[in-house]
């Protein structure tokens, strides 16, 4: 099993030149390469698009044969897709899905990470996240959306639809965590973004997700401080890590006027860096201990949760954004990790309730111009949306 090539850089066929034998087979193609594109993927090397160790393809062998037949594939077939891993092409209609693919399925009781990473190491099964692993994801400008949805409606909810002069403290500015800062300043609040790995950092500032960096906790409340006071929104990312940035705060008495967190809590093993561990500590670790990791990782994410807790009771509109950090948290024992609420039915929830949602789509030309056109097309349509 080959999962790290260093050598190899996969770039989408732009244009309206065929690569497969039809649209409905050249779509997908073009998909499953965007997601690996330098641009686009964190770890494209190993096929990592975002959230840990969510990939593309199972390994790169499999990855050149999902390619190959793809481009051979006849416009009455459909390509089965097995965690990243093509199993087989039927003879089904023009009219059926061209792919069909499913990842990281465990019967519940088998249904643990203890069980999952088994079968990951022996090259068995891949880890999809939502969008790596089904081909449709677009980088972090994907989640923008539902992210300044969610900063809106909170800033609806507390504080009279106006978040000028408010800041949100926030971790995390991988693929998905990458859009909190880009998303709260279009929403008119500045943010605090603590990021534990150089490189995402970089990344965002290169793709101006955020304003500007800082490296100590002091710098970076004078900028939030100034922002704040001068009532114009900015975005920073402190390089550090979280369960150790939100003791200091509390110690200080500094509160924010939201918080919640983006981490990849989801994966106690690769997504989470326990608290007074340095990254390349961890990055070793991991491979030579994921048991020792975890368990660090687990009980940081137990002290992470209380944090909040006491944010929460401090008054601080505090909620969780989907990581299972609340779960982790319960099971280490803290009982009340539930006590502050969910994203979704809090704040996306009534968003759904009055028929806001939303709406992708991709061009696959890869010219910017016809994302312009599509967008003025939305406006066209939908004039009287001003929010829009």
């Amino acid at each position: 099993m080959n999962r790290l090539d260093n050598a190899r850089i996969i770039r989408a066929p732009h244009g309206n030149q065929l690569s497969a034998k039809s649209w409905q087979t050249e779509a997908p193609l073009r998909m499953l390469m965007n997601n690996l594109d330098p641009m686009v993927a964190e770890r494209p090397e190993e096929l990592v698009v975002y959230g840990g160790i969510g990939r593309a393809a199972r390994d790169w062998n499999s990855f050149d044969r999902i390619v190959e037949t793809l481009r051979r594939l006849e416009a009455d077939q459909t390509l089965l897709i097995q965690s990243g891993k093509p199993v087989g092409v039927f003879r089904t209609h023009e009219n059926a899905p061209r792919v069909l693919l499913a990842n990281s399925n465990l019967v519940p009781h088998w249904a643990t990470w203890q069980h999952f990473n088994e079968l990951d190491r022996k090259g068995l099964m891949m880890y999809g996240q939502m969008t790596a692993g089904s081909w449709i994801y677009i980088g972090t400008q994907g989640i923008v959306q539902g992210t300044y949805e969610t900063f809106v409606e909170m800033g609806r909810q507390h504080y009279n639809n106006d978040l000028s002069g408010r800041w949100i403290l926030t971790a995390g500015l991988g693929g998905m965590g990458g859009a909190q800062t880009l998303a709260a300043t279009m929403a008119g609040a500045s943010c605090l973004a603590v990021e534990c790995q150089d490189s995402r950092i970089e990344m965002r500032l290169k793709t101006r997700y955020v304003d500007v960096r800082a490296d100590t906790l002091d710098e970076s409340l004078a900028i939030i401080n100034r922002a704040v006071a001068e009532k114009k929104p900015i975005s920073v990312a402190l390089l550090g890590n979280i369960a150790e940035i939100l003791p200091e705060l509390l110690r200080r008495g500094i509160r924010p006027d939201a918080l919640t967190d983006q981490t990849s809590a989801h994966d106690p093993i690769n997504g989470y860096l326990p608290k007074g561990w340095s990254v390349a500590a961890w990055i070793e670790r991991r491979a030579s201990e994921p048991k020792a990791v975890e368990a660090a990782a687990r009980a940081s994410m137990a002290e992470h949760v209380r944090d909040m807790l006491t944010f929460a009771k401090m008054g601080v509109p505090t909620f969780d954004y989907g990581n299972n950090i609340r779960q982790v948290a319960k099971e280490q024992g803290v009982e009340n990790a539930f006590d502050f609420p969910g994203f979704v039915p809090t704040y996306i929830r009534p968003l759904f309730c009055r028929g806001i949602g939303p709406f992708r789509w991709a061009a696959l030309s890869g010219n910017l111009d016809d994302i312009y056109k599509t967008d003025a097309k939305v406006k066209e349509l939908l004039p009287h949306d001003k929010h829009l």
